[in-house]
């Protein structure tokens, strides 16, 4: 009887338990896992190092001064931490994901698993909540040594709201990594060359990462005008360019962490001074408000994540497994 006429018995996700267990204890007693959380911690380290040392000299005078450790862009390196981030998170991603099923098909080894009371629903989705955890173990542990030194260096605890504003980065940052991470299993199902699918999960990375924002551009200018006679034209122009941005992961990423850590902003596109009537310019938004700000980029990364995840899995399915 072929896979696809067998009659399931019991929950699809009977064994999901012991294959996640399983991946998280591998990736987290890995060489590579060790590897790839040291890239993360001492690319991190230097900004954040350079961003206390500029800090110490403004205490006092900020009411959001850990969340300065984030943005601020330190005159020594000139890239903010979470700019280091949105460069980091999906390589450590892409390493913990790009061989996760191709490995096991050339191992021969995915056929005696499912030979186990395990459907492919499990093993799957155990695989990945498996490097999902992992990652959000080594971002958890750069989030809290960037939080004690900024209390060693600075002298001073955070606010309630700054940690829970830098709880919600944390979120974001977590569903950033889990889109990279579908996107390198959705490669790993469709090849079975371990090199090939790591190649094209770095190369579609490099795409959204340094050519898209030209592709936009270019893409942009291609509808303007020979001459721009009104506001509406311009605006529409902009938001045209927003949107074509929007559709990398990387500007989703960016922009729900200027909302989270940045709490004087106050839209995340275009805006007219008719909108600003009433407003306390640099006046901090509150926090709920911020969240809806940028609930759409948030909400557009985690489907980004699931959709990919669905397409790995409809794949997966229909794949034939033989020992």
């Amino acid at each position: 009887m072929p896979p696809s006429a067998a009659v399931r018995v019991g929950s699809p996700f009977t064994g999901l338990g012991p294959v996640f267990m399983k991946e998280l204890s591998d990736h987290l007693s890995s060489i590579r896992m060790l590897v790839l959380t040291l890239f993360v911690i001492v690319f991190g380290a230097f900004p954040v190092a350079s961003s206390l040392q500029q800090l110490r000299t403004v205490v006092g005078a900020d009411a959001y001064l850990f969340l300065r450790i984030f943005t601020i862009a330190p005159e020594q390196i000139a890239l903010p931490f979470v700019q280091a981030l949105n460069f980091v998170i999906p390589l450590m991603a892409i390493g913990l994901g790009f061989d996760s099923v191709n490995s096991e098909f050339n191992r021969r080894t995915l056929s005696r698993v499912l030979s186990q009371p395990i459907y492919r629903d499990a093993l799957l989705l155990g695989k990945f909540l498996g490097g999902l955890v992992t990652l959000a173990v080594a971002l958890v542990a750069l989030w809290l040594i960037v939080f004690g030194a900024g209390l060693l260096l600075l002298g001073l605890p955070p606010r309630g709201v700054e940690v829970a504003r830098a709880l919600g980065f944390l979120v974001v940052a977590i569903a950033y990594g889990g889109v990279w991470l579908a996107v390198s299993m959705l490669f790993s199902v469709v090849f079975r060359s371990t090199a090939t699918s790591a190649l094209c999960a770095l190369g579609l990375w490099l795409f959204f990462f340094i050519l898209w924002p030209m592709i936009a551009d270019a893409i942009t200018l291609g509808f303007v005008p020979n001459e721009i006679r009104s506001v509406d034209q311009l605006l529409s122009l902009q938001e045209l360019s927003l949107a074509l941005q929007r559709l990398s992961p990387g500007t989703l990423f960016t922009e729900a962490v200027i909302g989270l850590l940045n709490p004087e902003t106050r839209t995340l596109g275009p805006m007219l001074p008719s909108q600003m009537r009433g407003a306390i310019v640099g006046a901090p938004l509150p926090l709920d408000e911020s969240l809806l700000m940028i609930w759409p980029q948030v909400t557009g990364l985690i489907a980004s994540m699931i959709v990919l995840f669905a397409a790995a899995y409809v794949i997966f399915q229909r794949q034939e497994v033989r020992a």
